[in-house]
């Protein structure tokens, strides 16, 4: 699977700017191509970044996955602004998909069986607005999907739905230091993942369907 490198990354960051509105830009469409044709875009939050670019990487027809902030007022924001908790953004992986071989609802039903959509606070144990679960939807059918998407899972697990779904704002992708950083620092990576208790409690909400979608 091809994953982003850092002039692909700089190249990426030029163009996803992606506006809330609409009417002026009703969907955002990555500059690459497959064999089947040009990839799309989608945008989760689902608290650690380095957790979430892991999971879909692992997705058969996820082309490329960026980690990277979004959702806030400030403008180019570094790590270490988006901690402080008072940019409004938060951790969100772009990914880059070929919709041949993998719908967008497709990536939601990963998406849900590998969050917790149920936690306002934060994930695991990452508190905090920064790290709280939400889609940030390219176009008013990634809109419309989303939040049906939504509507039955919160029916499914008999809990109300704390997942934000909103239009996308600009995506600023993050430090390369934090791009594929499971592959970077495997074994930092994995003690934080398993620390964290992710697994666990992706476990515990999920059974059986928990990771659905995800090949390792």
């Amino acid at each position: 699977m091809r994953k982003t490198t850092i002039a692909g990354l700089a190249a990426l960051g030029a163009i996803i700017l992606v506006l809330s509105s609409y009417g002026l830009m009703p969907a955002v469409q990555a500059q690459s191509k497959t064999a089947s044709g040009e990839t799309q875009t989608a945008i989760f939050a689902g608290g650690c970044f380095w957790c979430v670019e892991s999971d879909f990487d692992h997705v058969p027809g996820v082309v490329s996955t960026t980690s990277g902030y979004t959702g806030g007022h400030l403008d180019n924001p570094t790590y270490r602004d988006v901690v402080t908790e008072t940019t409004g953004h938060r951790e969100a992986v772009l990914v880059e998909f070929d919709p041949s071989k993998v719908s967008y609802e497709q990536l939601l039903d990963v998406y849900w069986h590998s969050v917790d959509p149920t936690d306002a606070g934060g994930q695991f144990c990452d508190r905090g607005e920064s790290y709280t679960t939400a889609i940030y939807t390219n176009s008013m059918e990634q809109q419309k999907e989303a939040t049906a998407s939504a509507k039955e899972i919160g029916k499914e697990l008999g809990k109300p739905v704390a997942t934000l779904i909103a239009p996308a704002k600009t995506f600023y992708p993050a430090e390369d230091y934090h791009q594929n950083y499971y592959e970077k620092n495997p074994i930092r990576y994995k003690y934080y993942r398993f620390g964290c208790r992710r697994d666990a409690r992706i476990d515990t909400i999920w059974g059986k369907d928990a990771h659905r979608g995800i090949v390792h």
